[in-house]
């Protein structure tokens, strides 16, 4: 009665209404970035021949992220949402990562929890038409030759080669991909894309405070309309400078693994790329 095949370009329209149904901010373009990034472990579920969910997942490194786990309203109940995520961890488990990781809203928690998945931290989504003044100091625009040292900071603090997320976000969009050079070291970056329903800020993250609010702060003022910012609470400067700007939380995830725990430094990071990847 159920079974699962691979996501294909075809299935975006059927994927695009799941995730309107959840009112989720992806595009067509991020799911499509999605099956380009790992298009052997993006699934559809199909109960009575007719497509009924969808899971995606994304190997960086060691790291296993799943996301996109979606199930039509009417067939909501049947045990669709377990199959997907245990089909998705039978594929990570073959490609052999050391952990698993993402992130939960309050609807999916408890599902990952029976699936042996530990809590890490929350990450709050704010939202709404920033107002804040011009940043303080010129920041540095993406070259591709900065690409090296972005991934190997962002290494430093996510705990995760993301080498092949980032170089896909950086050549989509590079134009509000901006650094913070530091004493000639690159000690912040922050990137962003559009959303459905408002600009995503994100990835980014910085190893000082210094270039952390110069980042968050340009991006702010330079918003024409809504945004969506994923910040750590852990982050109290990236949470204040949010919340200073006239933002306001709109929903939480908790971050949690299964497996091998990630060392990564939430008080670095600025900005998360969403609930695709962290």
């Amino acid at each position: 009665m159920l079974r699962f095949r691979l996501m294909t370009a075809a299935d975006l329209p059927f994927v695009m209404g799941l995730k309107r149904q959840a009112g989720w901010n992806q595009t067509e373009a991020d799911l499509r970035r999605l099956l380009r990034l790992e298009p052997r472990g993006c699934f559809v579920a199909e109960w009575e021949a007719k497509p009924a969910g969808t899971v995606t997942t994304c190997v960086l490194g060691e790291v296993g992220w799943i996301a996109m786990v979606l199930v039509d309203e009417p067939l909501r109940g049947r045990g669709v949402g377990t199959a997907l995520l245990e089909h998705a961890l039978d594929y990570l488990e073959r490609r052999r990562v050391a952990t698993v990781r993402l992130d939960a809203t309050a609807w999916g928690q408890p599902l990952y929890t029976r699936l042996g998945f530990v809590g890490e931290y929350e990450v709050v989504r704010y939202g709404g038409t920033p107002r804040c003044p011009a940043p303080g100091a010129p920041l540095v625009p993406y070259t591709p030759d900065l690409l090296p040292d972005l991934i190997a900071l962002d290494r430093q603090v996510t705990g995760t080669d993301r080498r092949k997320l980032l170089a896909a976000l950086f050549t989509e969009f590079p134009g509000p991909t901006c650094v913070v050079k530091e004493a000639d070291a690159v000690t912040g970056y922050l990137s962003g894309r559009p959303g459905e329903n408002a600009a995503q800020i994100g990835p980014g993250v910085a190893v000082s405070e210094t270039a952390g609010r110069l980042l968050l702060g340009h991006a702010l003022f330079c918003a024409v309309g809504p945004v969506f910012v994923d910040v750590p609470r852990a982050n109290a400067a990236a949470t204040d400078l949010v919340t200073s700007a006239g933002l306001v939380a709109q929903r939480t995830f908790l971050r949690m693994y299964r497996g091998r725990p990630v060392r990564d430094d939430p008080t670095a990071l600025w900005a998360s790329s969403g609930p695709e990847k962290g």
